[in-house]
């Protein structure tokens, strides 16, 4: 299993917080503020567990969440907004999203979240 996170926010500050989280963890931790370039280490680095920013230029998180999930349908996939008036739930599961959380996160919520998603994914797994 590889225990390797991806977080996705076009916001600096908040992406750099994201990783200090990480930073004594177990997890190996990919940060980006494109999405484009996202989907690329998203697919180099084979990154099963994500956290995306729903609100970014470029490309939405339901965008990034929506090409993944053509090739990808097992990842699990967390939106993580600072605008949640502005996407409705319906639409965040629609476009194929494990989980919703506003901003800010909490480091123990954070943290949970990914301990449950690599704890299902070993589950799943056929060893």
């Amino acid at each position: 299993m590889n225990d390797k996170v991806i977080i996705v926010d076009d916001e600096k500050s908040l992406l750099e917080l994201y990783c200090d989280i990480f930073e004594e963890t177990e997890y190996t931790v990919f940060a980006e503020t494109n999405p484009v370039e996202a989907l690329d280490t998203i697919q180099d680095e084979n990154i099963q567990v994500m956290f995306f920013d729903l609100k970014m230029p470029e490309m939405s998180g339901l965008d990034l969440c929506r090409k993944i999930r053509e090739k990808n349908s097992i990842a699990l996939i967390h939106a993580i907004t600072g605008h949640s008036s502005l996407f409705e739930l319906s639409e965040v599961r629609e476009a194929g999203f494990d989980d919703y959380f506003n901003k800010p996160i909490s480091p123990g919520l954070l943290m949970s979240a990914a301990d449950q998603a690599f704890d299902k994914m070993k589950r799943w797994s056929r060893k």
